[in-house]
C-alpha cells in the first residue's frame, strides 16, 4: 500500500469531489480515480459511493479515512520521533518574521532532539490542512482553532497593538484604549485571510465594527496609513524592532492579548508536542 494512494483518498474524502481533489493535488483527475480504484481493490472494500451527482464515503471509507490520516501524519513524523540529528521539521507560518520565531528556531536546533526547521509560508487555513494531511509537522496560529482533525495546544500569549496612521490624533500617545478610538475608523482584513485572528479581534472589540472587512493585511495597513482617522489591531510582535513611515503602533490600555497555538497532527507523539510548545513559549 502506497502513502500516495492514502493521500489521494484522504483528499477526495475531504473534497467529496474528484475534480477539486485533483486540483488540490495538482494532478489530472484520471490519476486520482486510478489510485482510488487500486486502493479499493487492494483493501477489498468500497471506500466511496460515486454517482453523477455526488461522491460520499461508505462506512468502510469513514473508518479507512481516520486510519489514513493517522498513517500519513505518522509517516511525516517518523524522522523527528526517531530523534535523528538535524531532522527536517516543517513549520507553517505567516510571512512575518518575529523575535519569537527566531528564538524558537534556535531552541529547536539546540534541543534534546535537534531539528532543522524549514519555514513554510501559507495562509492559516492551508496551514491547518497541511498539518492534517501530513505535509507539515506543525503550524503556528494566533486565535482559537476549532478542529477535530488536528491537535491544538496553547503555547503563548501576546498583546494586541493599535495600528494608526502617523497623522491620527492618538498617535502621539504612549498607549490608547479601544473605547478612545472611533469605531468608524476601524478597518479589518477579510475573515478568510486569517479566521482565528479575525475572530479574536472581533471578540476584543467593545462594539461591532461598522465597516465590512476587506482585503489582506498588506492592503489593510496601506489603507490605514493614508487615513488620518483609520486604525486596526495587530499582534504587537509583528512590529517588534520595525519602524514605518506611514503607520504607528501603540499598546492598548487596558491590555488585550491573543493566544498563540501550536497545531500538530493527532498522531504526533506527546514528547514532540511538548518540545514544540516549549520552543515557542514565552
Amino acid at each position: 500500500m502506497e502513502l500516495r494512494a492514502l493521500r489521494y483518498f484522504a483528499t477526495v474524502a475531504e473534497e467529496l469531489h474528484f475534480g477539486r481533489a485533483a486540483q488540490r493535488l495538482h494532478i489530472v483527475q484520471p490519476a486520482v480515480s486510478q489510485q482510488i480504484v487500486r486502493l479499493e481493490r487492494e483493501l477489498g472494500v468500497r471506500l466511496l459511493e460515486r454517482t453523477s451527482r455526488r461522491v460520499r464515503l461508505t462506512p468502510a471509507g469513514q473508518r479507512v479515512l481516520a486510519a489514513a490520516r493517522e498513517t500519513l501524519a505518522a509517516a511525516a513524523r517518523v524522522r523527528v520521533a526517531a530523534g535523528e540529528p538535524a531532522a527536517v521539521l516543517r513549520i507553517g507560518v505567516a510571512s512575518c518574521a518575529t523575535p519569537r520565531l527566531d528564538r524558537a528556531v534556535s531552541r529547536l536546533r539546540d534541543g534534546e532532539r535537534p531539528a532543522e526547521p524549514v519555514l513554510v509560508d501559507l495562509p492559516v487555513t492551508a496551514r491547518i490542512e497541511a498539518v492534517r494531511d501530513g505535509e507539515l509537522d506543525l503550524a503556528l496560529v494566533r486565535g482559537a482553532v476549532a478542529s477535530t482533525a488536528v491537535r491544538v495546544v496553547r503555547a503563548w500569549s501576546e498583546p494586541l497593538h493599535a495600528v494608526l496612521a502617523r497623522e491620527h490624533p492618538a498617535a502621539p500617545r504612549t498607549a490608547v484604549g479601544l473605547r478612545d478610538l472611533d469605531p468608524y475608523g476601524l478597518r479589518l482584513a477579510a475573515r478568510d485571510s486569517d479566521p482565528p485572528m479575525h475572530d479574536a479581534i472581533l471578540a476584543a472589540l467593545p462594539v461591532a465594527p461598522p465597516r465590512p472587512p476587506a482585503g489582506d493585511m498588506v492592503n489593510l495597513l496601506f489603507e490605514v496609513g493614508r487615513d488620518p482617522e483609520g486604525w486596526t489591531l495587530v499582534p504587537g510582535e509583528h512590529f517588534a524592532g520595525s519602524r514605518s513611515e506611514r503607520v504607528h503602533h501603540l499598546p492598548l490600555d487596558p491590555p488585550v492579548t491573543v493566544d498563540g497555538h501550536i497545531v500538530t497532527s493527532l498522531a504526533t507523539p506527546e514528547p514532540c508536542v511538548q518540545s514544540y510548545v516549549a520552543a515557542f513559549a514565552d
